[in-house]
Formats: C-alpha cells, sequence, structure tokens
C-alpha cells in the first residue's frame, strides 16, 4: 500500500525532473531548494534518488511566490522556520514586506537620480567634441563632467 500524508491521501513521489516540470522550474531549482534544507525530499533506499512529495511541491510553490514578492531566501526560510514551530509567521510577513517597501521606494528616487544625472550628461555630451586619449586621459567626457556639470549649475 502507497504511503499517506497527513490527511490521508495518497502521497504522491516525484523525482527532481518531474517536481520542477510541475511546478514550471528547472531542476537545478528544485535542487537548490533542497540543498539549503527548504525542500526535504525522501531518499529511496533502492536506487539513492530523492523523492518529492505533495507536500514539496506545496512547499516549492510557496517559495516560488514569496520569491516573487521579493522576500529573499533567509527571509523565507525564517518564515517557514516559524510555521514549523506552530507559529504564526504572517506578522514578520507584514513586517519583512514593509522594509522591502521602503527600500524600493529608496532605491527608486536613487535610480531617478541617476538617470537624471545620466540625461543630463548624454545631453551636455552631444555637443562637445570627442577627444582622442593621449597616454594621461582615457575619455575627456568623463574625465571633466565634474567641471562640466559645476560650470552648468553657476
Amino acid at each position: 500500500m502507497p504511503p499517506r500524508d497527513r490527511g490521508g491521501h495518497r502521497e504522491l513521489k516525484m523525482r527532481v525532473n518531474e517536481l520542477a516540470k510541475k511546478v514550471g522550474v528547472t531542476p537545478d531549482t528544485v535542487r537548490y531548494y533542497t540543498r539549503i534544507g527548504l525542500l526535504t525530499p525522501t531518499k529511496n533506499i533502492e536506487n539513492g534518488y530523492k523523492n518529492y512529495a505533495s507536500t514539496d511541491q506545496k512547499r516549492l510553490g510557496f517559495i516560488l511566490k514569496a520569491r516573487h514578492l521579493g522576500f529573499a531566501v533567509s527571509e523565507i526560510e525564517e518564515i517557514i522556520n516559524l510555521s514549523n514551530k506552530g507559529t504564526s509567521p504572517c506578522c514578520r510577513a507584514r513586517e519583512i514586506i514593509h522594509k522591502h517597501i521602503d527600500e524600493t521606494a529608496q532605491k527608486i528616487d536613487e535610480l531617478s537620480r541617476l538617470r537624471a544625472c545620466m540625461q543630463k550628461a548624454s545631453d551636455t555630451w552631444e555637443t562637445m567634441p570627442d577627444s582622442v586619449p593621449d597616454g594621461d586621459s582615457v575619455c575627456d567626457l568623463i574625465e571633466m563632467w565634474d567641471e562640466v556639470e559645476l560650470r552648468q549649475s553657476a
């Protein structure tokens, strides 16, 4: 008789490739999450292959959703550990997502400033002549940027 899961349902046994195909990831992705301990397959004593159960499929789905939301692997591990201890990880998940929202807003601001600086350089460089390296310089456009920017600000 095939093994049964906690709910009394017949347990599905899948190999790496089968699980990867069912979830829509590469076998290397399954192996990675197995190697770091987020997936815990059983080992077939007869052939040494790892067998993944439906619980592993659900866990992998959870991991992929969390990654899609921007959670780091270490944060996913923390959430899973809280859950395994019988503690609701939802409060921690909220804290993490709020932190990520703030960090993302800061990155967007930084990138907006960088884009504006790049656009200013691009616009300015359109009217500047190309120079030939003289052994002391690589590219005058970049090397003179601080001076050009200061003149434009004045």
